[in-house]
């Protein structure tokens, strides 16, 4: 038996593998649903599982996401990967089989530890991996580095988990990467370079353009949030303050939510703003291309300044981007963040506005150029 199995942990990655099956097969349903990945069948069937969060917003994005894959021909199987005691050894039980005779593993997040662990138990013989974001960027650059996989916005040094789980990613790390008959593709929107050995294949979301819209055009603009703030990037104050000379200058109404901003910081945002605050039921490309969606999309650095382009090609929506000022960073920030940063907004489509910002003398009033 074989056949190709797919594991997401987010909607994104989930959209994507949207979009990589629809490369494989255009203009037509892509898999017989079967309903188990373990009847991975025919050699050519892809099978979905949903190593699922715990987090409430990513499940119910992930949950309509795999309902709208299975309307469109794909076999998606939930997976409580994290449901408690016990949950890890059932996983792995249940997911034996279908990964010893999978002929291809599609994988959305290389640093993800379930995904690593996954990986070290079992070698696929052909790899793909598609984004989840801006982490494939540097995904890309570290396995072309030869360097040990870490998620740009942490701190270099090893804590007690790392230094324990340090075996399993360097292990991981090796059954990402090509040798003897083994491949690995880079399924992506974003402006990667081939690590040695490694096919990049462009993800121009034609999946998302045949199956939604055009949108219908609002007359103002659009805010898109990010989680800089939750993960400790970005300082919680300067990020509000921001959020509130963007609605000013741009005019915007909608404020599009990150799935992993807390409730605290988007109450804040509504109350001092006035934006209405929108917490999307699909990742933002579907969104977007179903619309109603501004004339203007306004975003942080971010994987949709690269994504919304494509997913809105030809609808005269313009996207932009506001720079990330080293004063926005935190002092707990990584190193990395401000480089890392200025690589995602300094990539971004040529049709792509880049905000800068700056604060004015004497006033705390920032004015974007």
């Amino acid at each position: 038996m074989t056949g190709q199995l797919a594991f997401v942990e987010s909607p994104v990655q989930l959209l994507n593998v949207l979009e990589w099956a629809h490369t494989q097969s255009p203009g037509g349903r892509t898999v017989p649903a079967t309903g188990d990945p373990a009847d991975a069948e025919p050699a050519d069937a892809l099978t979905v599982v949903v190593l699922s969060p715990t987090d409430p917003m990513s499940r119910g994005q992930l949950r309509r996401m795999a309902q709208l894959a299975r309307d469109h021909g794909l076999t998606v199987h939930w997976q409580e990967a994290r449901g408690g005691r016990g949950s890890l050894a059932r996983t792995l039980r249940e997911l034996a089989r279908p990964l010893r005779a999978a002929e291809r593993v599609i994988i959305g997040d290389p640093f993800s530890r379930y995904v690593q662990l996954l990986l070290t138990l079992f070698a696929p013989r052909h790899l793909t991996v598609v984004d989840d974001g801006t982490a494939t960027m540097e995904f890309a650059a570290q396995l072309g580095r030869g360097e040990r996989l870490v998620r740009w916005h942490r701190k270099g040094s090893l804590g007690p988990r790392e230094l324990v789980l340090a075996p399993v990613t360097t292990l991981a790390r090796r059954r990402l990467a090509p040798a003897g008959k083994r491949t690995v593709e880079i399924f992506t929107s974003l402006p990667v370079e081939a690590p040695p050995g490694v096919t990049v294949t462009e993800n121009a979301y034609a999946w998302t353009r045949d199956t939604f819209g055009p949108p219908l055009l609002t007359g103002g603009a659009d805010l898109v949030g990010t989680s800089l703030v939750e993960t400790g990037v970005v300082d919680a104050d300067h990020y509000a303050r921001v959020v509130d000379e963007l609605a000013r200058a741009h005019g915007a109404t909608r404020y599009f939510a990150h799935r992993r901003e807390s409730a605290e910081k988007l109450h804040r945002i509504a109350v001092d703003t006035g934006l209405q605050v929108v917490r999307p039921d699909l990742p933002l490309e579907l969104i977007a291309r179903r619309g109603p969606i501004g004339r203007t999309v306004v975003s942080f650095p971010s994987t949709v300044v690269h994504t919304l382009p494509l997913a809105l090609a030809g609808t005269g929506v313009k996207v932009a981007v506001v720079e990330i000022a080293p004063e926005w960073l935190r002092a707990t920030a990584s190193p990395r963040a401000q480089g890392f940063l200025a690589g995602v907004a300094g990539t971004a489509a040529h049709e792509v506005d880049r905000l800068t910002t700056r604060v004015t003398q004497h006033t705390d009033r920032l004015e974007f150029g």
